[in-house]
């Protein structure tokens, strides 16, 4: 018996070259997450900013401490007694950025400068 020699495959070596196109293609690439960051900080990061609320007035005010058994209301009826309570807690819930008129018992609550008698 005779053996039989086939020729080895030829290896070819490619040595992968990149093109200033692939270059721009790879930086595009790797940008894009930064770009997508910068976008959803620009679109919802000054929400609060842009959200047409009044916000606290830069004018002055006095700050006070909620007492035991005491609401907006109450506070409201004394350090404004000839105001409509309902304007007056209006006011003081703006001015402190509350959402509703609970206060807990030791809160610090700031009182407008026009209602401030207290």
């Amino acid at each position: 018996m005779s053996t039989i020699q086939y020729p080895a495959p030829a290896v070819s070596t490619v040595r992968l070259r990149l093109t200033p196109r692939g270059r721009r293609v790879i930086a595009a690439l790797a940008a894009t997450p930064i770009v997508i960051a910068i976008g959803a900080a620009v679109l919802f990061g000054g929400s609060a900013l842009a959200s047409g609320e009044q916000g606290a007035s830069t004018g002055s005010f006095q700050t006070v401490t909620v007492l035991a058994g005491e609401s907006l209301w109450s506070i409201a009826e004394e350090v404004a007694p000839n105001a409509d309570p309902r304007d007056v807690v209006a006011d003081i819930m703006r001015l402190n950025a509350l959402d509703d008129s609970d206060v807990s018992a030791g809160a610090r609550i700031a009182i407008p400068a026009e209602y401030a008698q207290r």
